[in-house]
């Protein structure tokens, strides 16, 4: 997996919502005595979210700032990745479609993922480039929702991106025409087989010209906190002229 930003390097300081106070604080399961052989029942299936408030006063400044905080208490909690994001697109009619990809970088401004262009959301961002994220970081009761729009980074930042992924993801984006009809996974693996014929282990591999980076430009972020009784801690930083003002938003 490759590396996060330079911004998570940093290192900022955690707000008063510690991790180790989220993951101490037990997370009630409620759940059938006995299942037997049928399926389970989701609606019997729920938790107890129990954590410290998040208060307007946590937060940091702006919501990349709040959002670095975060992510390295999701990275030092140890969640599983916790660079995985749902994103959503839709075709100019509305019609939506998601799927989880992997965050790549982040500063103040935005958030970057690398995707093929000509995939189903590459399709859809250049007919509508209204995308949203949703970060589901379960095990510590937290979520982290984003609406904006995506734009295509510089191809020198697509390049240098490329430049430091495994030979295998390189020659992968090459050999999957992503979001196509393909007759069979042996169809893939002999692009595959092909592309590493070509261009062996150590041999520099081009980006390939229909692949590349979004990224995704918010306008609103909201933190979201679990607690106990569904009565959630929902913030929500909304663009304000060249600003951001807070809004809470009820559970």
């Amino acid at each position: 997996m490759d590396d996060v930003t330079d911004a998570a390097a940093q290192k900022p300081t955690p707000d008063s919502v510690s991790v180790s106070d989220a993951l101490s604080d037990a997370l009630s399961v409620s759940v059938p005595a006995s299942l037997g052989d049928a399926p389970p029942d989701p609606a019997v299936m729920r938790r107890q979210y129990r954590s410290t408030p998040l208060l307007e006063t946590d937060l940091a400044p702006t919501p990349m700032d709040q959002f670095a905080r975060w992510f390295l208490q999701a990275t030092s909690a140890g969640v599983a990745e916790p660079n995985a994001m749902v994103v959503a697109t839709a075709t100019p009619d509305g019609r939506p479609s998601s799927r989880t990809v992997l965050l790549k970088q982040y500063d103040s401004r935005g958030f970057v993922f690398f995707t093929n262009y000509a995939s189903r959301k590459g399709r859809e961002i250049t007919a509508n480039p209204f995308v949203s994220l949703l970060f589901p970081w379960h095990p510590i009761g937290r979520q982290i929702l984003v609406t904006g729009q995506a734009h295509r980074v510089g191809r020198d930042e697509t390049a240098a991106y490329f430049r430091s992924r495994p030979h295998g993801s390189q020659l992968g984006a090459w050999a999957s025409d992503q979001s196509t009809v393909i007759g069979s996974r042996q169809e893939l693996l002999g692009r595959y087989e092909e592309l590493a014929t070509r261009y062996p282990e150590g041999e520099q591999v081009p980006a390939p010209a229909q692949w590349g980076g979004y990224r995704v430009v918010p306008d609103s972020v909201e933190f979201w906190q679990g607690h106990e009784n569904r009565l959630h801690d929902r913030l929500r930083y909304a663009a304000d002229g060249e600003g951001w003002r807070v809004e809470r938003l009820a559970p």
